[in-house]
């Protein structure tokens, strides 16, 4: 099904409206990262059970190998089968083509961060990368997101600890968080508080006073990349602090990839491996749900 450019509008509208009202009412949106159909599917059910708004967010790669316009059509298809919010998020677009390319595509929320091409990648460069994203957003209202440096990890599970010191070398300022949101318009800035990509044998520690300051400085929506493996307190206390979007993705990989592998092995002779899909899709599912109560959204969606 194609979507107008009436109600690209409409949505990123709406999606704007929902981050009014997570900032209001002092909830965090779920960004859940979208593989490929069972993954909505697992996330669409966990919005109906809930009646909680979500995202569905894929970076270039996933963007690359399911297509910009099937994910439009598939979100809005699952939409109106299980009457839920949902919108779309491109993450860590790694150049402004990329971004001007989901925008077109209709999709609600926008992540620009050319660091993730350029881990090297100047404040200036980033700063007028952003400003040119936020810039052409204005065609559809879609929502920008940006940060000034490059934000480490990967989206998978991990056998070694990270180097804490080390992370905390990038954390967010509440001075570089104000002049960087000053300096590009974006309106939602991501956070670096302890938060990091992938999830670890050992549990991440953010700082809630650093978030604190952070939250006082800016008047902008607050992100919190690179939440997968956290302690769920910790969830909880952002939220109350200011928080209106979080991520998720290795948490949902861990159940899906493990739960796969369970089934194939109890199911040796059996290659029609859709029929074993709903241990799969249902795994993924309550990982969802249980990001969703902890993010206070559960209860919050408008239709």
């Amino acid at each position: 099904m194609a979507i107008s450019l009436e109600q690209i509008r409409k949505n990123c509208s709406d999606a704007r409206g929902l981050m009014d009202r997570a900032k209001t009412e002092k909830f965090a949106v779920g960004a859940f990262n979208l593989d490929n159909q069972e993954t909505l599917i697992a996330v669409a059910q966990a919005a109906q059970a809930t009646n909680s708004p979500v995202m569905v967010e894929l970076s270039k790669g996933e963007a690359d190998a399911l297509g910009l316009d099937n994910i439009r059509d598939m979100v809005e298809n699952y939409k109106q089968e299980f009457g839920i919010e949902m919108y779309i998020n491109l993450d860590h677009s790694p150049s402004v083509e990329d971004a001007i390319s989901g925008i077109e595509a209709g999709f609600e929320f926008i992540h620009i961060d050319i660091s993730q091409s350029n881990h090297d990648a100047s404040i200036e460069e980033i700063i007028e990368a952003t400003k040119r994203v936020v810039e052409y957003a204005k065609f559809t209202g879609a929502v920008v997101e940006s940060e000034p440096h490059y934000f480490g990890g990967g989206s998978n599970v991990f056998t070694e600890a990270f180097d804490f010191e080390e992370i905390k070398k990038t954390f967010s300022t509440p001075d570089d968080a104000k002049s960087f949101v000053d300096a590009t318009g974006i309106d939602t800035y991501a956070a670096a508080i302890g938060n990091l990509h992938g999830s670890y044998p050992v549990p991440k520690v953010l700082d809630i006073h650093l978030l604190s300051e952070v939250r006082q400085a800016i008047d902008c929506n607050i992100s919190l990349h690179g939440g997968s493996g956290t302690p769920g307190h910790y969830f909880e206390e952002a939220v109350k602090v200011g928080v209106q979007k979080i991520n998720i993705n290795s948490d949902m990989r861990k159940a899906y990839r493990e739960t796969l592998v369970k089934v194939l092995d109890e199911n040796k002779t059996e290659y029609a491996v859709i029929k074993l899909m709903d241990e799969v899709i249902d795994a993924v599912q309550a990982v969802v749900e249980s990001k969703i109560m902890l993010f206070n959204s559960a209860g919050k969606a408008k239709v």
